[in-house]
């Protein structure tokens, strides 16, 4: 972001659901540079609430976070598959986390 602006980056929809509402919001679009770098300040907003998320809500908190890495490989070229793609090689090659291994260093 050139200059420091107060707000968030939100939904493309929550402006119109302010307005149904019966307020008026105060938005403005982000250029390029500024909508990066929202989008990683929102990334790190949506992987918080996830740790806090409770049993309950976590779904709810992945699919946001989710949201926001569509939103990424959008900017840089790519779609949600691509993603996937790189994602499903990688745990092919590497394995995924799901046998809850922690390294604590090498002997």
């Amino acid at each position: 972001m050139s200059q420091v602006q107060r707000g968030k980056l939100v939904r493309d929809r929550i402006p119109e659901i302010i307005r149904e509402a019966g307020r008026e919001p105060e938005v403005y679009v982000a250029d390029d540079a500024e909508y990066v770098a929202r989008l990683g300040a929102k990334l790190h907003e949506e992987a918080d609430e996830v740790q806090a998320a409770s049993r309950d809500e976590v779904l709810e908190e992945l699919a946001d976070l989710l949201e926001v890495v569509r939103a990424l490989a959008v900017v840089h070229g790519a779609d949600f598959s691509r993603v996937e793609e790189i994602r499903r090689k990688k745990a092919e090659e590497r394995g995924g986390f799901a046998g809850r291994i922690v390294w604590t260093g090498n002997r």
